[in-house]
């Protein structure tokens, strides 16, 4: 729905108060929405990691429009409840914040988790598969007419403080995890549901770092393995977190497929430039192997345009990317959110180009002049990532690379890729995906002829080639 089908949608169900989260880079849009809800009449509170930081921006204060009646700073969890109770009574107020009877801010504990009702849901929104293609993948063995990612929170919190990163100030460094047996139970449903249904359902830990504690990562994966609860799931994990050997061992076992790892950058200095120096370049593709050794697969992620860059960048970082296992490589540029130390630096060397870029958010903008390059150039360094990473070459050889593995590997690396490659060249329309199948035909023709060849070999070996492909993890 557009904003003002979002309004008359409200209006036609007598909502009476809407909340909207949102982060740095959807806020334009979720003030228009907040704005066509306001204009019909019903109260908006307005959350999340930039609200927190912008509040007088959402309230009107800093001169520009008033999107919100109200909003609620930081975790929610234990305000909500108030500013519904308050809302109900015609008293909200304009602010609430999370502290204590001593006004001390306060995190909420995650060990009264609330049980998320899975088994009664409507998992329609969360299902990746195109209408069109659902017909045919429903005739396909292993039951793909659906394929749900599913969010699940295991814990909140980072104590790392990377210079770019609004995590630490929102959720602070004092790290929160919920009960494993809430975790497990709630797999446990996800599965039961799956197993009744039919189709797909992996999960997306949405920790920031889910292996921040060691310790307890480990003790939560031998729980879901225990417990017959493994399913596919993918997390964010820091690289210098998967030195251990058991820990990798632990996440292949309890169904672990993808790991999204922030590298940022191949060169030291950068790295130690924006407090995270903890990241090692040296010892980023013995992690890699270690997790492709057990079949567990990393999104590595860059950011280019950082104070230590130069033009030649993309060509230097990819020349690393090719001596790795296949993986799904992710660009982006340095980006100043509001309130971060990176942002407060740069404001005060006067080096913001647009000090408030979220108010027109551009995809891959500079909002900032780099030290060693120009923003131009740092925007075709991000292109140029782009462009030779998901190249039909580059997709040919990371299929290749896997020839060893049993297909299903292959067709896995295969379809992710495409995927990702629509977050930085849009794939909305038959007609683009249409072009990207025609440039990629040797490579899929290649995979499909080797699929039915198996399926007339062996029919059970076919079946055991498509079960190693169900570890597709969409970008979103």
């Amino acid at each position: 729905m557009d904003e003002a089908g979002i309004a008359r949608y409200v209006r036609e169900q007598h909502i009476g108060l809407v909340g909207i989260g949102a982060m740095t880079r959807m806020i334009a849009k979720a003030y228009r929405i907040a704005d066509a809800i306001r204009a019909v009449g019903v109260p908006v509170v307005m959350g999340g990691p930039h609200v927190t930081e912008m509040a007088g921006e959402a309230l009107g204060r800093d001169g520009g429009p008033r999107h919100a009646d109200a909003v609620a700073l930081g975790e929610a969890d234990e305000t909500w409840p108030k500013i519904v109770e308050d809302a109900a009574r015609g008293k909200l107020k304009e602010v609430y914040a999370p502290v204590d009877e001593f006004g001390q801010e306060r995190k909420p504990s995650l060990q009264s988790y609330p049980a998320i009702p899975w088994d009664k849901m409507d998992l329609d929104q969360f299902n990746l598969i195109p209408k069109m293609a659902t017909r045919i993948l429903r005739r396909a063995p292993g039951g793909w007419g659906t394929f749900r990612i599913i969010p699940i929170e295991s814990g909140r919190g980072c104590p790392y403080g990377c210079e770019f990163c609004t995590v630490t100030g929102f959720f602070g460094d004092s790290i929160r995890f919920r009960t494993n047996e809430s975790v497990v139970n709630e797999l446990l449903l996800l599965k039961a549901r799956a197993k009744s249904e039919g189709g797909q359902i992996a999960v997306f830990f949405i920790d920031d770092n889910f292996a921040i504690n060691v310790k307890r990562t480990k003790s939560l994966l031998r729980d879901i393995i225990a417990a017959g609860a493994q399913m596919h799931w993918v997390a964010q994990i820091s690289a210098n977190l998967l030195r251990d050997e058991e820990l990798v061992d632990l996440i292949a076992a309890s169904g672990g497929k993808w790991v999204f790892i922030g590298m940022e950058s191949i060169d030291p200095a950068n790295l130690a430039s924006v407090n995270k120096g903890f990241n090692k370049p040296s010892e980023y593709a013995s992690v890699l192997q270690r997790l492709a050794d057990r079949n567990v697969y990393a999104i590595t992620s860059f950011i280019f345009g950082m104070d230590n860059d130069t033009p030649g960048v993309a060509e230097r970082t990819l020349q690393e990317i090719r001596t790795w296992p296949p993986g799904l490589p992710i660009f982006g540029l340095l980006i100043p959110f509001p309130a971060t130390p990176l942002y407060k630096r740069l404001e005060t060397a006067g080096r913001l180009t647009r000090p408030k870029h979220w108010q027109e958010f551009i995809p891959f903008e500079m909002a900032h002049t780099p030290l060693k390059m120009t923003i131009a150039q740092a925007h075709a360094e991000v292109k140029d990532g782009w462009a030779r990473s998901y190249s039909p070459e580059a997709l040919a050889h990371a299929v290749d690379s896997l020839n060893a593995k049993p297909l299903g590997y292959r067709v896995n690396i295969l379809l992710a890729r495409l995927c990702f490659r629509g977050i930085y060249f849009p794939m909305m329309g038959r007609l683009a995906w249409g072009k990207v199948v025609a440039q990629n035909r040797r490579t899929i023709f290649k995979l499909v002829k080797e699929a039915f060849a198996a399926s007339y070999r062996s029919p059970s070996r076919s079946r055991e080639n498509l079960d190693a492909g169900r570890e597709v993890i969409h970008p979103n």
